[in-house]
């Protein structure tokens, strides 16, 4: 009888992130609160240095009591200043801050006897400012850093240069050519390289520099740079959510059965779900005049709202303003129960997002997947031939209100086809989503560029 392999020695492990929702805020957990889990039921000693300013929330935030004992890692909070707007200097001054003070506060802690020196510091990148006093951290305390790219950063701030396409390309070198510079030395400084999509680390490592193999999808992917690098999708906790309905009742027959569950069904509102964040990157004013399309053509669907952020307002005015077959029903930030709850009673989920965000495989999609949902994706590129190879939904054409509302309408018309999909989404993210895979991989990968 096979043994399991002995987990490796204890490590002392940091993450730096003060992006990520901590626990005692809601959601479900994400990057890394997933993976501070995963490294601390493994025996490591784990701290995430996080901020007091809630990116998302945009509002002040603690360390919940008890953290410890509820989850097995401890958290640290960097004092930063507020800022209302993702695109402005107060978000950069707050980078800033987060910077300095947490390189203070860790010098401080280690030369107190307070925290332990760390083996490894995981930094993500965004902003460019954790990884920079990560690495610092890490040369004098020899200590191993990798550097976690969770977007191409700053290439998803040239789309908010202002003025016309030919003038951006011209200005973008001469406003980010500092952050440019300044990211390929943290590249190069870097122990190693993770990345929450295989797109992330093509652009900023280049191409070819993970390539996955085809015959076994469960195998890590292979290098074939010299510095390591591994990826890891952002994932979802599938056992949170149900499967998904079977595509035929084989009762009386299979034949018969798909005719019943067509001619019921086909009568039933089809209930879309759209999760995340209410910002410009976001494809949501052409979600609403796809709902007006879908009423005027009589196509009975819900189409709901799961999020909060500067638009919220607006889409709730939007929403209470439409009449006719279709709705919209905005839900505002939804707590952990109650979103999953929602999205067990969809059966398709949106990703609304704008190509030229450089988004490559957001959260929402992860979650859609898990909880059997047929998606309907705007994003060209990794996300679209994960879908197209797993047959787990179809595509709509970004700002084309025409197109998003063909592409729901056809699914309502064709609950079997949609049917087909939700069992290949549950698929999807079972083969390559789902954290209690992925993420132990990710987390022993971690390990050996420790040891």
């Amino acid at each position: 009888m096979s043994r399991a392999a002995p987990l490796p020695p204890p490590l002392t492990i940091w993450i730096v992130n003060p992006f990520d929702d901590i626990p005692g805020e809601g959601l479900p957990p994400l990057r890394y609160w997933s993976l501070a889990r995963i490294l601390a039921s493994r025996g490591h000693d784990v701290t995430w240095w996080s901020s007091t300013w809630s990116h998302r929330r945009k509002a002040i935030r603690r360390v919940p009591l008890g953290i410890r004992e509820d989850e097995g890692f401890a958290m640290r909070l960097v004092a930063v200043r507020p800022y209302q707007k993702n695109a402005s200097l107060a978000r950069f001054a707050s980078h800033r801050d987060f910077s300095r003070t947490f390189e203070r506060l860790a010098n401080e802690s280690i030369a107190s006897g307070q925290l332990s020196r760390p083996d490894l510091i995981l930094a993500s990148l965004s902003p460019l400012e954790g990884p920079e006093a990560a690495l610092r951290l890490a040369q004098r305390l020899d200590a191993q850093c990798i550097v976690d790219l969770t977007e191409i950063w700053p290439e998803t701030l040239e789309r908010l240069v202002p003025g016309p396409q030919w003038l951006r390309k011209i200005l973008s070198p001469l406003l980010l050519g500092g952050m440019y510079r300044r990211r390929k030395i943290v590249i190069e400084a870097a122990d190693g390289i993770s990345a929450a999509t295989q797109a992330y680390a093509n652009a900023i490592l280049g191409e070819g520099v993970a390539q996955q193999r085809d015959d076994t999808p469960d195998t890590p992917f292979e290098t074939a740079a010299s510095k390591p690098h591994f990826v890891c999708y952002l994932g979802a906790y599938v056992e949170e959510f149900a499967a998904p309905p079977r595509n035929y009742n084989p009762v009386p027959t299979a034949d018969q059965a798909i005719k019943n569950v067509q001619a019921r069904l086909v009568t039933e509102s089809l209930e879309c779900v759209y999760s995340g964040t209410l910002e410009a990157g976001q494809d949501l004013d052409t979600l609403i005049a796809a709902a007006k399309m879908l009423s005027s053509s009589g196509t009975k669907a819900t189409l709901h709202i799961a999020g909060t952020g500067s638009l919220e307002a607006s889409l709730r005015q939007s929403a209470a303003a439409l009449s006719g077959s279709c709705r919209v029903l905005t839900h505002g930030l939804l707590s952990r129960g109650a979103y999953a709850k929602l999205l067990s009673e969809c059966a398709v989920g949106l990703v609304l997002v704008k190509p030229e965000s450089l988004v490559s495989v957001p959260y929402k999609a992860c979650d859609y997947a898990a909880a059997g949902l047929a998606i309907v994706n705007s994003l060209p590129g990794e996300l679209e031939k994960l879908i197209d190879h797993f047959g787990a939904g179809i595509r709509y054409t970004s700002g084309n209100a025409t197109s998003l509302a063909s592409a729901i309408s056809s699914l309502a018309d064709d609950r079997t086809r949609l049917l087909h999909f939700r069992q290949n989404a549950r698929l999807l993210a079972a083969v390559e989503f789902d954290r209690e895979r992925i993420y132990p991989r990710f987390a022993e990968w971690l390990e050996s560029i420790a040891e």
